[in-house]
């Protein structure tokens, strides 16, 4: 099933799978559906709605298993994210599998043309599959790069009546963001300021007591423990272990997603599209197939309506 790694540069280790091994392994709509009830779960079906395994197969038109003990139909889209969705198993699936492979990110547009879906269910399946991930504070042993980062469109891109007279990051997102060198893993977080207050309650959530933690030489990180700094208004950007290399690669992987491939980010869902990226991030490293599962287990007990989506803030 898995692609043979040859020598080349990027994460050769991994077991990638290429379009045809894809298309192998989900021929049909009902080895889709099978594949997904394997991952949620395992060799015994159960109520996804009060954890009974006393259940049977049912005739029901959308619902193709009944539960005994609770006396509801289910299937393996119940209590999930993609609970009460008319997208196949199959799409699903392929869905999944572009979003994993396109580091960048992959547009509505793209998914909308390759599953010959109509492009607000594209734009919904999408936002979706982001509620694996969805923002938790995570704290890590470290050692911990902090950093913070803006993002929005360049001023002089913008029509002259839309841009913002302020200087610097005016007219942006400020984002502030953790990686944990142990693990790689990265949490980041929308703010609305970038004052002292805000960037070390950020870090102190995300660092353990003893954890050691860089940032560059920000007045808003003074105080933080077991804290080293490196220069960056002098030129200097590694200091011994002091530095903050890996969380701006992340920051980098990110705008190159927002210019490259969704030209725009909305305030609103912007979380969202940050959630995706840090979740992408922390399972880099394993096999494709196994970085499928990780999405679909984490999509158990997430719900997202369309309209709390296009509702206004």
């Amino acid at each position: 099933m898995a692609s043979t790694p040859h020598a080349a540069p990027g994460r050769a280790h991994r077991e990638g799978i290429t379009l045809l091994q894809l298309a192998d392994l989900f021929p049909d709509e009902p080895t889709a559906r099978r594949w997904f009830e394997k991952q949620l779960w395992g060799d015994e079906r159960c109520c996804t709605r009060c954890g009974s395994t006393n259940t049977h197969e049912a005739s029901h038109r959308t619902m193709p298993y009944r539960c005994r003990d609770c006396r509801s139909y289910f299937s393996a889209k119940t209590g999930t994210a993609l609970e009460r969705s008319k997208v196949t198993y199959r799409q699903w699936a392929f869905a999944i599998y572009m979003m994993l492979t396109n580091l960048k990110g992959v547009s509505a547009m793209k998914l909308h043309r390759d599953l010959g879906v109509s492009y607000p269910t594209a734009w919904f399946m999408l936002h979706r599959l982001r509620e694996t991930w969805a923002f938790e504070p995570q704290r890590f042993e470290g050692p911990v790069e902090v950093d913070e980062t803006y993002i929005g469109g360049r001023e002089k891109n913008k029509h002259a009546r839309k841009r913002n007279p302020g200087r610097g990051p005016s007219g942006k997102t400020a984002v502030v963001g953790a990686k944990d060198r142990a693990t790689k893993r990265v949490s980041a977080l929308v703010v609305e300021r970038t004052d002292g207050h805000t960037l070390k309650s950020f870090a102190l959530a995300h660092m353990d007591a003893d954890a050691t933690v860089y940032t560059d030489e920000a007045r808003a990180y003074t105080g933080l423990p077991n804290h080293g700094t490196v220069k960056h208004s002098v030129g200097e950007y590694v200091d011994g272990m002091a530095h903050t290399n890996g969380v701006e690669s992340f920051w980098s992987m990110l705008k190159r997603g927002y210019h490259g491939v969704y030209h725009h980010m909305s305030i609103k869902h912007l979380q969202r599209y940050i959630n995706e990226y840090a979740g992408r991030h922390g399972i880099r490293d394993l096999d494709t197939i196994d970085q499928m599962r990780d999405v679909v287990a984490g999509l158990v007990g997430r719900r997202l309506l369309y309209r709390d989506l296009t509702a206004k803030s």
